[in-house]
């Protein structure tokens, strides 16, 4: 039987949550990152109806195997709280957790059933259809952030989080129910989106909505996870923007701290029920919805319209209508889009990639009217300049004595000769004495060491400057952490400096590889340590027969011919 989402959720009322704050004194603590506070807030809410807590293993077995809970409602995506080994031996059923944001903000109460360690790769194999990072970026994503143990239990919430921008738009289930009534919206169809709408969106939605007789509601999530380049303030601003271009009444938007995996098939199903405990009585479902794949010119993942089919399979359970989002392009010889799936084969489409959409950005190129509205266009140049105007970092990896730092300094004199944009040199050594003087050489100190560099260069990105990196940086999972994160605000470009371990161990000019040798040091990067060559660097350099001077300026030769220099 479905739950009716109340105005309280998951909250306590405020003598019970007094009372819980006080007892809560003596709880261990367990601070959230920012993919599990989405959870929990949408646990709060009501939008994970009918969880009343973080799933304990029975649960989350069940709907991996089957897309249903113990009690045979559907439900398609695990939603659990994986916790360190430390976290997990400390704990058994009963105990209560205080779960608290980032800032040590007491936010719910946690009672434990359930503490167990599961197979990832299995768990990744039954949500995405692959265990493969290599072939899918959410496999990627949730094998190499995702802790070893999961903790079940139900959740009593203490207070909600807080959120200062576009509150207007965060209703939760209740509110948007409260909303849709208010204006007299009966039948609602749902379009939940991670990206920037334009016009190709906006025609393949009012095709649906007309098919469907509904009203639409845009909803896009600013959970964790971004799909695309742009931040959540940019794709808001551009989707507020949109809105006008809409019939008058006819479409709203609305936010939700959802945080996207990428799972295709399994999570349009999941997104369904999160919408239906909204009020909405349609679910626009894509021929890509959810596909690490989709809005690049790579194949898609998963078979085109498999996902709408498994919504269809449990549609009537959900109760909710879905809906085809047709595939739609441009057509110069009838001035309109149109449904690609029913054009005729001689009419001439047009459309524009997403890696195409970025290059014009990059470069400070027009975009076809037929493709932005002025407005849209506007507020995404306003956070996309183009390249010779944006911050951006150069990440500089290999062996220890490769030439990195020498590389490093020579760039760093050079962008200071030629001003403009303040630089900031960021050397491995320099910055474990500052940063993380704490840290030891393990493979997760390692790690760590390399996301705060990630972290105070970005800072500088985001803001106009460039950032030199030059650490050893030994594994490919930082190093792909900092990509993600910097090039979301600027320019990244990854510098691979290859020299082969016999020449850098022949300089040795810190004498470390004669200490590893001689059986002083341990752990030593390229000895009796992994180092794990980048993937896809930008630049590879060998300086065996090169000088820093030469290297440098085929660094800054890249820079030109991409434009970050003008």
């Amino acid at each position: 039987m479905e739950r009716e989402t109340t105005p309280h959720g998951l909250y306590a009322d405020p003598q019970t949550a007094g009372a819980l704050k006080k007892e809560s004194l003596g709880f261990l603590s367990l601070d959230l990152g920012q993919r599990r506070l989405c959870d929990l807030e949408m646990l709060l809410d009501g939008a994970f109806a009918p969880l009343d807590g973080f799933m304990n293993r029975a649960a989350s077995e069940s709907v991996l195997e089957t897309l249903r809970l113990p009690g045979g409602e559907v439900f398609a995506m695990p939603v659990c709280l994986d916790v360190s080994p430390d976290f997990a031996r400390a704990r058994k059923p009963g105990d209560r957790v205080a779960l608290q944001d980032q800032e040590g903000f007491l936010l719910a109460v946690l009672t434990v059933e359930d503490v167990w360690k599961p197979d990832r790769k299995s768990e990744a194999l039954a949500l995405f259809g692959t265990d493969d990072p290599a072939a899918h970026a959410g496999v990627r994503h949730y094998l190499e952030n995702t802790r070893p143990f999961s903790l079940g239990g139900k959740v009593i919430g203490l207070a909600r989080p807080e959120h200062y921008a576009f509150s207007e738009f965060r209703r939760g289930p209740w509110g948007t129910r409260q909303w849709l009534a208010k204006n007299g919206w009966r039948e609602t169809a749902a379009l939940v989106t991670g990206h920037i709408l334009h016009r190709e969106h906006r025609e393949a939605a009012m095709e649906a909505v007309r098919e469907a007789g509904a009203h639409l509601l845009i909803q896009a999530t600013v959970g964790c996870r971004e799909l695309g380049r742009e931040d959540v303030y940019t794709r808001v601003g551009c989707l507020k923007a949109l809105l006008p271009r809409f019939p008058a009444h006819l479409a709203g938007l609305g936010l939700m701290p959802l945080d996207l995996r990428q799972a295709g098939p399994r999570e349009a199903v999941f997104h369904a029920r999160v919408m239906k405990n909204h009020g909405c009585t349609h679910f626009l479902v894509s021929e890509d919805c959810m596909d690490p794949n989709a809005r690049s010119d790579a194949p898609l993942f998963y078979p085109e319209g498999s996902a709408l089919g498994l919504v269809r399979k449990y549609a009537g359970e959900l109760g909710i209508v879905p809906v085809a989002l047709p595939k739609t392009a441009w057509a110069p010889g009838l001035a309109h889009y149109v449904n690609v799936k029913e054009a005729p084969a001689s009419l001439a489409l047009q459309s524009l990639s997403r890696a195409e959409l970025d290059r014009r950005l990059a470069r400070g190129l027009a975009l076809p009217d037929w493709f932005a509205y002025p407005e849209v266009e506007e507020e995404l140049r306003r956070a996309c300049p183009p390249r010779h105007r944006q911050g951006f970092t150069v990440f500089l990896t290999g062996l220890s004595g490769a030439g990195k730092s020498t590389i490093a300094k020579v760039l760093y004199s050079r962008f200071r000769e030629m001003g403009g944009r303040p630089v900031t040199l960021l050397d491995g050594d320099i910055v474990r004495k500052n940063l993380s003087s704490e840290l030891s050489f393990s493979l997760e100190h390692r790690n760590l060491h390399i996301i705060r560099i990630g972290f105070v260069a970005c800072e500088i990105t985001k803001n106009g400057g460039i950032a030199i990196c030059a650490p050893i940086a030994p594994f490919e999972s930082s190093r792909r952490h900092n990509r993600e994160l910097i090039s979301r605000h600027g320019g990244y470009v990854e510098v691979y400096v290859s020299t082969p371990l016999d020449v850098c161990e022949g300089r040795d000019r810190k004498g470390m590889y004669a200490k590893c040798r001689a059986g002083l040091l341990k752990g030593f990067t390229g000895v009796d340590s992994p180092y794990e060559a980048p993937e896809a660097p930008e630049l590879v350099l060998d300086t065996s027969d090169m000088s820093p001077e030469e290297a440098a300026q085929r660094i800054l030769l890249y820079l030109a011919e991409e434009g970050y220099m003008m």
